[in-house]
């Protein structure tokens, strides 16, 4: 793995420490978490459940740490990335890789005596799963990287439940299931946009090898699961009305969206405003289907 070309120049401060973390992506593991932790059924005390959410944020952070530690020379060649500390020159490899591994040690330690080791396990099988099969293995290997590597993000509601029951039922996996699915419209939505960034970073993602029809084939072939998963836990009957008739309304919006990118031909990226708004959506969707889940599980108690 070479090494960033770029000359150490300003010492890193704290505000270098937390962009490793991608504060961005954290806010919706955090917010995920915390929805699968409200949406389980019992009770936990506030101050083991803040520590639960606590180290779920900090093992997100150690995984957006060591990831920008191995592609600290991908990211120097893409636009998108070139600001972050390592490629800017702020702050040296060693350093976010010991902050990325003490983070990931911390809250899997303080996860397992505090909270319990189910959610533990599962939290450091997260981290592992996003450093080393997603970043190492799958990003740089395979166009399917999004497709496979999207269960990293797809457990912290499933580690949420976790901590307050101690084992893993119907809807934690339906949770999970959601946010997987998801997953590759979202960000192959962005890869259509971003097409000529990845190219120049040499990533395989699906616009760049199978090309931009495929992926916008693939987008709404998703989308069609990710829509089943997200009405699953009404049609099931673990969630109630309060859930299922907005959830029905934000995934119909979500499927107009990406037939309007199934539909698009354009290939320059500044034309593509179906990707950029199916994109947008597609945050603000997962933000109100788990909040909408969380709530109905609340209510209906």
């Amino acid at each position: 793995m070479a090494s960033v070309t770029q000359d150490i120049t300003l010492p890193a401060d704290w505000r270098d420490f937390w962009a490793l973390t991608k504060p961005r992506v954290m806010s919706l593991v955090v917010f995920t978490a915390l929805c699968g932790l409200l949406a389980a059924p019992g009770d936990i005390h506030p101050v083991i459940g803040f520590t639960a959410i606590l180290c779920i944020a900090l093992g997100a952070g150690a995984s957006g740490a060591l990831n920008q530690w191995y592609e600290a020379d991908l990211d120097a060649k893409m636009k998108r990335t070139q600001g972050r500390p390592l490629p800017d020159g702020r702050m040296e490899r060693p350093a976010a890789f010991q902050f990325g591994i003490v983070l990931a040690a911390f809250s899997v330690g303080i996860m397992g005596v505090a909270v319990n080791w189910l959610s533990a396990i599962i939290l450091a099988f997260s981290i592992f799963f996003y450093a080393v099969v997603y970043t190492i293995w799958l990003k740089p290997n395979t166009p399917q990287n999004i497709v496979i590597g999207g269960a990293a993000g797809a457990f912290p509601p499933v580690i949420g439940w976790a901590a307050v029951t101690g084992d893993i039922t119907a809807l934690p996996i339906l949770m999970f299931a959601i946010i997987f699915l998801w997953t590759p419209p979202h960000f192959w939505a962005l890869a259509l946009f971003m097409k000529s960034d990845y190219g120049a970073a040499g990533i395989p993602m699906l616009p760049n090898v199978a090309g931009q029809k495929a992926t916008r084939n693939q987008i709404f072939g998703y989308t069609w699961l990710m829509a089943a998963a997200a009405l699953a836990p009404w049609a099931l009957g673990l969630t109630g009305v309060l859930y299922g008739y907005p959830a029905l309304a934000l995934t119909m919006a979500f499927m107009a969206l990406a037939f309007a990118v199934w539909r698009n031909v354009d290939i320059d990226s500044e034309a593509m405003k179906p990707e950029k708004r199916l994109f947008g959506f597609s945050i603000l969707y997962l933000f109100l289907l788990f909040a909408l889940l969380a709530f109905d599980r609340i209510v209906s108690v």
